[in-house]
């Protein structure tokens, strides 16, 4: 009987190697996970491949210039989307534009040629910048390509407003302003400023992204945000408004005149011995010390844009009209759905309800835990209540620029690697689609883009 006793009893026995085999398990997963946490650090990053990533590439990545079309694809979830929309309109001709018209040329075995392009004389010194740099993109991401890409003959818009078949910078988000010649495609490239911008206070986006980045850090950790300049910044030319809303600047500086929430004003321009520049502009980074910016699109886009998508700040902007090669991985909190204080007559009159074509344009509107932007009323009109609602509810107001400045600087989206990744696909996806026989190409010998380079059009 007393044997018995010692013995402990079947269940008892279970229970025990139950708890030594658990910890043996935990004890064997701590070590593997540490073992191995090395191994696949380098991997956490990759996610879908239908939508952005919410983790940050590593700066080696982001630097390399010479990624294949997969790793693209897997680094920056999304980023091709305007050019995938496009070539899914099918094909189109290539016509000759002749020499008052976009820069024409033809990519073959590597190399680029010039066949048509504007002279420099009859060129502003902004077109001729902007043409150049727009080249030079191209020609480094052919160079560094770790594939051969295909032969086309391209066509190459380099001024604002998008027109014909082309590469361009914009295209109206509105599908009714969108030209409705089928033959048309506006094929989307990325801003010349990823090459140079040749104003005192931008310069490029590699150059503001690593001021910006220093900046940031001022007003990382706890208690960060709430250091920003609580005001709402902007400068800009006041007359320099889109066809499509015509006074949007001088509206914008009527509403913020003189009011304690704002720091908005026109640029004094002057002409130094150093180049054009304003008494009272604000290097690019420096938009980021305040909490909130806003933002104005110009004839068309607005090159600004993708400086203050770099803020962890929150950008205050009517509904996007012109869209850049990124622009459509913004995730838009509409200050009509926000309550934004006791409704007034004056209020109730002149509260903004989202037109037919605003709906239309963006249909997917975003809760304040989701977005990465703000859009208010295109008058402006719920500008100062919306500024009030982001300072009365500051984790929402911080949450909103985190995720800004998370997506497209630590997602990597404006990266040197991102911008050459995006041209080759841009290439490869016009090629796809661009039919040049029986327009005269085939004579067309062109010049040697290094050749070019050197008198641009002279």
């Amino acid at each position: 009987m007393g044997d018995n006793r010692l013995k402990p009893r079947p269940r008892r026995q279970l229970r025990q190697a139950t708890l030594v085999l658990g910890i043996c398990l935990v004890l064997y997963c701590l070590l593997f996970l540490s073992s191995t946490s090395g191994e696949f650090a380098d991997q956490s990053w990759v996610s879908s491949q239908t939508k952005p990533s919410s983790r940050h590439p590593p700066p080696e990545l982001l630097s390399n210039l010479s990624l294949g079309e997969d790793e693209c694809n897997a680094a920056f979830p999304g980023l091709t989307k305007e050019i995938d929309d496009t070539v899914a309109e099918g094909p189109f001709k290539v016509k000759q534009t002749g020499g008052g018209g976009p820069v024409q040329g033809r990519i073959k075995d590597g190399q680029i040629t010039i066949i048509h392009a504007q002279r420099k004389i009859d060129l502003s010194t902004e077109m001729v910048n902007s043409r150049t740099a727009a080249l030079h993109q191209l020609h480094r991401a052919i160079l560094t390509s770790p594939a051969p890409l295909p032969d086309t003959i391209f066509t190459l818009n380099f001024q604002d407003q998008p027109f014909g078949t082309a590469w361009t910078y914009s295209r109206a988000v509105d599908p009714a302003f969108r030209s409705k010649d089928a033959n048309t495609r506006s094929f989307l490239m990325p801003h010349f400023s990823f090459w140079a911008w040749n104003l005192p206070f931008i310069g490029s986006v590699s150059r503001a992204a690593r001021a910006i980045t220093s900046l940031e850090r001022e007003y990382s950790g706890p208690g960060g945000w709430q250091r920003k300049i609580g005001k709402a910044v902007w400068r800009g030319t006041a007359w320099f408004n889109s066809v499509h809303s015509p006074r949007m600047r001088q509206k914008l500086l009527n509403t913020a005149r003189g009011k304690p929430w704002a720091d908005v004003e026109t640029l004094e321009w002057t002409n130094t011995i150093s180049g054009r520049n304003a008494s009272n502009a604000l290097p690019i980074e420096g938009f980021c010390r305040y909490k909130y910016v806003v933002h104005t699109e110009g004839i068309t886009y607005s090159g600004r844009f993708q400086f203050l998508q770099m803020c962890a700040s929150v950008v205050l902007t009517p509904p996007i009209q012109w869209a850049q090669h990124t622009t459509h991985l913004v995730r838009p909190l509409f200050s009509s759905s926000l309550d934004l204080g006791p409704e007034t007559a004056e209020r109730a009159r002149h509260k903004w309800v989202p037109a037919e074509r605003i709906r239309k344009a963006w249909p997917v509107q975003y809760d304040p835990d989701q977005a990465n932007i703000v859009f208010v009323a295109p008058d402006w009109s719920d500008l100062e209540p919306t500024v009030a609602w982001l300072e009365a509810h500051p984790k929402v107001a911080e949450g909103i620029a985190r995720r800004q400045r998370d997506l497209f600087a630590g997602g990597g989206y404006f990266s040197p690697a991102a911008e050459t990744c995006y041209w080759r696909a841009l290439v490869r996806g016009w090629a796809k689609v661009a039919q040049t026989e029986g327009e005269g190409w085939e004579g067309k010998e062109g010049v040697a883009f290094e050749a070019f380079s050197l008198h641009n059009g002279e």
